[in-house]
């Protein structure tokens, strides 16, 4: 759980903003900041239009944060969920182990959500690939 200043629960909508998003901006994964100088940072960004925009700042910070406010999508924090259960099935762990890892009452649930990838590793186990 994360916690503001005050030690309170933070909400959803301030971690995505305050907390998430500028983590997807210092990974790479939305926007992009450059170190242009000394206390020199450049903002760049595409919105909703795919518009490409820029910005300069005296800090990192800062310039995160702007892309975070300002660059459109973005993987959701929920989007790791998908991830690694699609990751475990397409690896070949046993679905009723992904299943009870994804906390799921019915193994069709998580066959429902998780098996959409289409094509599996090469190498991988025949066993696991279920019907054609």
């Amino acid at each position: 759980m994360f916690t503001n200043q005050a030690g309170d629960p933070m909400l959803r909508s301030n971690f995505r903003r305050q907390v998430w998003r500028p983590s997807l901006v210092r990974a790479g994964l939305l926007g992009e900041v450059t170190e242009t100088g000394p206390d020199r940072f450049r903002a760049a960004w595409r919105d909703r239009e795919s518009v490409e925009w820029s910005a300069e700042f005296t800090t990192q910070r800062e310039a995160a944060a702007h892309v975070a406010a300002k660059a459109a999508g973005g993987l959701r924090f929920h989007d790791l969920r998908h991830g690694y259960a699609t990751y475990l099935i397409s690896s070949g762990v046993p679905v009723n182990v992904v299943q009870a890892v994804m906390g799921h009452e019915q193994a069709s649930t998580t066959l429902n959500r998780y098996t959409h990838t289409g094509r599996l590793p090469p190498g991988h186990p025949r066993r696991f690939r279920g019907p054609r």
